[in-house]
C-alpha cells in the first residue's frame, strides 16, 4: 500500500493520490472557456425559477392589504373603461388597498395611474412577451417575469381580490384562473368582481345555460364572481367580499380552538 502524504480537500471530503483533481473547484468555475449549454438545462431553469419566486417574495413582502387590477391593454386613455379604472383605484386607495396590475398599458397603465395619483401604492407585475409591452410610467413598484405561473403566484399570493375590466384572451385567463382556485378551495373565497354588466352579460348566461345547466359546474359556482357596473359598485363589492372572507377565516379559527 503507497502512503500519501498529499491531501485535497474538496468541501467536506478528503481526496488522495488519483481522487485528487487536476485543477481546483474555483479554477473549473472561473474558466471562461466553458460549454455555456448548461444554462438551458432543466436543472438550471429551476434555479431561474427559484430566483424569480424569491425576487418577488422579498419585492411585495411590504406591499400589505392589495387587490388586483385585470384588464385589456389595448384600452387606451379616454376610453370610459380606461377612466373608469382610474377611478377604481382611486377608490381603492381611498379604502387603504394597494393596487397590482399587470404593469403594462392600456388597463394596466389606468389602474396604475389612479393609485398613483391618489397618493397609494402602485405595483406592476409584468412579464416577458415576444412583443414589446414595458411597464408603465405609473408602476412605483414593478417587477418583470419570464414565467407566467410566477407572475401568476404573485398575484393570487398578495391580492386580498381581483377587479376584473373587460380584456382578451389574457384577461379571461387571469379571471378563470381565479375562479378556479376559488371553485377547488384552494384559496380562500376571495372576492372576483367582474366590472361591465354589457360586456359581461354573454359570458355569465353561457355559464348558467351551460355549465351549470349541463353539470360542468356544480350549483352555487355560478355565483363565485360578482357582476358591477360602477366604480363605486365594484369597490364596495371587494369590501364586502374581504369582509366576508375575514369573517369566515375567524369562524374557522374559531371551530379549531373548540376542536
Amino acid at each position: 500500500m503507497v502512503k500519501s502524504k498529499r491531501k485535497y480537500h474538496k468541501g467536506p471530503v478528503t481526496l488522495r493520490r488519483k481522487q485528487i483533481p487536476d485543477t481546483t473547484t474555483d479554477a473549473r468555475l472561473l474558466n471562461p472557456l466553458q460549454d455555456s449549454s448548461f444554462i438551458h438545462s432543466d436543472p438550471w431553469r429551476i434555479m431561474r425559477i427559484q430566483a424569480e419566486f424569491v425576487e418577488g417574495f422579498g419585492a411585495l413582502a411590504g406591499v400589505g392589504p392589495a387587490v388586483s387590477i385585470f384588464g385589456s391593454a389595448r384600452t387606451v386613455e379616454g376610453n370610459p373603461d380606461y377612466e373608469m379604472t382610474v377611478e377604481i383605484a382611486r377608490r381603492l386607495v381611498e379604502a387603504e388597498y394597494a393596487v397590482i396590475t399587470g404593469g403594462g398599458p392600456g388597463i394596466m397603465e389606468a389602474g396604475n395611474k389612479g393609485a398613483v395619483e391618489a397618493g397609494g401604492t402602485s405595483v406592476g407585475l409584468g412579464i416577458e412577451l415576444p412583443f414589446e409591452q414595458g411597464m408603465n410610467d405609473y408602476v412605483d413598484l414593478g417587477i418583470n417575469f419570464r414565467y407566467f405561473f410566477v407572475r401568476k403566484m404573485m398575484f393570487v399570493k398578495y391580492s386580498l381580490g381581483f377587479i376584473v375590466m373587460p380584456g382578451g384572451y389574457g384577461t379571461m385567463d387571469e379571471l378563470f384562473e381565479a375562479l378556479t382556485l376559488v371553485q377547488t378551495h384552494k384559496v380562500s373565497s376571495f372576492p372576483v368582481v367582474l366590472v361591465g354588466s354589457d360586456y359581461w352579460s354573454g359570458l355569465v348566461e353561457w355559464i348558467n345555460s351551460t355549465l351549470l345547466e349541463g353539470g360542468f359546474i356544480s350549483p352555487g359556482h355560478e355565483d363565485i364572481f360578482t357582476v358591477v357596473d360602477t366604480p363605486e359598485e365594484a369597490v364596495q363589492a371587494v369590501i364586502d367580499g374581504v369582509h366576508r372572507l375575514a369573517d369566515e377565516i375567524r369562524n374557522s379559527d374559531d371551530v379549531v380552538e373548540q376542536d
